[in-house]
């Protein structure tokens, strides 16, 4: 296990190797071991490689620095979550980018069935302060997992309004696990990681929170995220970058609206303004956008004792017993149909009421 994990350790700093190249690599040979292991002509003939790729790979020589950090996660009991591996967040793994190896303080489920990000401004207003805690408040009873920068304004407000309505909270940071940054927050993460949430990064223990980072940050945010809700931001910002991330990650983005002459607003009303979010006033709004209201068992017990279902779609319908919810990715290659097969049996299913769509391409059984 542990000679594993140095060798994915390693292939996050092999140059030129970025994500998008390292799970093109892992996709071809399963494991980071194997990858080193690798001919060099090997690793030149995989599309995206190269011999300069495959040159770096065989050339790599600083596995000190992934001992050194293989040492700091067994010191400090980090998590270390690979993309094969099973608690990996599986959100993530339906982004192009989606990172080679992150690290984790905690025991958050970080593939909860409904999770939401809430971000915003670091100077935030009464009314964004008033609408995020009664926000979080509101949807207390739906279970889900709250999810944001550990920044201040929105960001701290929505982790705290989560801890005070008993709901776990992850915090992304933009620097390895050694610090919390902003101090400040050091106590406020502490809270998190014992309240059952945590912190997650993808960074190296000794990584400074750099400018650079953040915006790798607001990736995984919006990635991990069903959905990303902007409560105050100007046209400027970490907060927007999340949002533009998340609807390239075809996840819902909702913001909510201030008045015209608000700065912490603006980036908001612009967003609803060119229809790059749904405007949003209250937690049932959100909860019917997202399909998240309970549906009545007895609806459910009619259509189990009536549908008629073809082969295909009983294909489906039993590889969705089970899970929380499924990708459109998934599906295909599990099933063993054609893509327009699978479709046309979805969206049958999706017409009798059996199956539900979620954001990004999930579903799951009604």
């Amino acid at each position: 296990m542990h000679s594993e994990l140095l060798y994915q350790l390693a292939l996050t700093l092999v140059p030129n190797i970025g994500d998008v190249h390292a799970k093109v690599l892992v996709q071809q040979f399963g494991d980071a071991a194997s990858i080193f292991k690798a001919k060099q002509s090997s690793l030149e003939k995989i599309e995206g490689i190269g011999e300069v790729r495959a040159k770096s790979i065989k050339s790599f020589n600083d596995f000190h620095l992934a001992e050194t950090e293989l040492r700091f996660i067994e010191k400090y009991k980090i998590t270390p979550l690979f993309l094969t591996d099973e608690t990996y967040p599986k959100r993530l793994l339906n982004c192009y980018d989606s990172p080679t190896l992150l690290f984790f303080k905690g025991s958050a489920d970080l593939n909860a069935s409904k999770i939401l990000a809430i971000v915003g401004t670091r100077s935030n207003t009464d009314y964004g302060k008033q609408f995020t805690e009664k926000l979080v408040h509101d949807l207390a009873a739906q279970n889900i997992t709250v999810i944001s920068g550990l920044a201040f304004g929105i960001d701290a407000i929505a982790h705290k309004a989560a801890l005070k309505n008993n709901l776990p909270t992850i915090g992304v940071v933009g620097h390895g696990l050694n610090k919390i940054y902003p101090s400040q927050h050091a106590a406020l993460a502490k809270e998190m990681i014992a309240a059952g949430g945590g912190i997650l990064t993808e960074f190296f223990h000794n990584t400074q929170p750099d400018k650079h980072n953040f915006p790798l940050r607001n990736r995984i945010v919006a990635g991990m995220s069903d959905a990303t809700i902007l409560v105050e931001t100007a046209t400027k910002g970490g907060s927007m970058i999340t949002a533009k991330l998340a609807d390239a990650y075809n996840r819902d983005v909702f913001a909510v609206p201030g008045r015209t002459t608000d700065k912490t607003s603006s980036g908001c009303n612009h967003l609803i303004k060119y229809n790059k979010a749904i405007l949003l006033t209250d937690a049932d709004e959100l909860l019917d956008v997202m399909g998240w209201k309970e549906t009545k068992a007895k609806a459910k017990k009619q259509r189990e004792l009536f549908i008629e279902l073809s082969p295909e779609e009983e294909n489906i319908l039993q590889l969705l017993q089970g899970k929380e919810t499924l990708h459109i990715d998934e599906i295909n290659a599990a099933s063993g149909l054609s893509s327009s097969t699978v479709a046309a049996a979805i969206l049958n299913l999706e017409l009798q009421g059996v199956v539900q769509t979620q954001p990004g391409k999930m579903y799951k059984l009604v």
